[in-house]
């Protein structure tokens, strides 16, 4: 995770951005711990990752890579804006001692967790296109990880991200909201994953979906009440962060946190 130190939206590069809507820093400062205290709180640990001065999207640290089984596959922003973090990602992997990464730099745009997540029991990795990352990204990030990837569409630009609009919840189980995607992306979640929770219209534009889940406990947007009783009775148990300041630049749980698979 990296603090919201820098954090502003001085510039629209997706639907949610309003630069004419200003941000609480202060508050902005305090939802965020509140959302590393809570994953801490569930027994996880945290790495923090410095934030740099111009970089005020940092804070959304899911978009810097993705790692499976203690590779990384590096990212590529598409928007020059966001360029600078993809080196700030690569130097902390660089230093951790623990368990030793092997980073592999991209040639193809691609945006880290923002549109690549594993499910470890199929060991299927789900990768989403449309909007930020090109589909030749997926392609190399399968050579790197040795992963199969599916390739889903985007198709609704308020959910630029595949981590807007889907999130695995377990093992084997995963979450979506299925108008996100091309009727062809539909079908094939249909077949793959025919026990998903599916999400509501109000339940994603909520950032519901934007969460991270240890297979039990699953944080959550604030706003997403609808969905957190749907999880809940799925046998989950929800655990709901305000993030509505962070929300300013098109993100929430899930953006702020990129997950180390070692």
């Amino acid at each position: 995770m990296c603090p919201p130190a820098y954090f502003t939206v001085k510039y629209a590069i997706n639907p949610w951005m309003d630069t004419t809507s200003p941000v609480d820093a202060d508050l902005a400062g305090k939802q965020w711990e509140r959302l590393r205290e809570t994953l801490v709180e569930l027994g996880h640990r945290v790495h923090v990752l410095t934030p740099q001065a111009g970089l005020p999207d940092m804070v959304y640290a899911a978009n810097g890579a993705f790692s499976v089984d203690g590779t990384v596959y590096g990212a590529r922003f598409r928007y020059p804006q966001r360029a600078a973090e993809a080196a700030a990602h690569q130097a902390f992997y660089a230093i951790q001692d623990e368990p030793g990464w092997r980073f592999v730099a991209p040639t193809e745009i691609n945006e880290g967790e923002g549109d690549f997540t594993y499910v470890p029991g199929p060991g299927l990795i789900l990768a989403g296109y449309g909007f930020r990352t090109e589909p030749t990204a997926h392609a190399e990030a399968q050579e790197v990880l040795g992963r199969p990837v599916i390739s889903l569409r985007l198709v609704d630009p308020r959910f630029y991200h595949l981590d807007m609009a889907l999130a695995p919840l377990d093992d084997t189980t995963i979450a979506y909201y299925p108008a996100a995607f091309s009727a062809s992306s539909q079908a094939v979640l249909r077949q793959l994953f025919p026990d998903a929770v599916l999400a509501s219209e109000p339940d994603a534009l909520a950032f519901g979906l934007n969460l991270v889940s240890d297979g039990r406990n699953v944080v959550l947007s604030s706003e997403a009440t609808a969905l957190a009783d749907r999880l809940a009775a799925a046998g989950y148990l929800p655990r709901l962060v305000e993030l509505t300041e962070l929300k300013k630049g098109g993100g929430s749980v899930k953006c702020c946190v990129a997950e180390l698979r070692s």
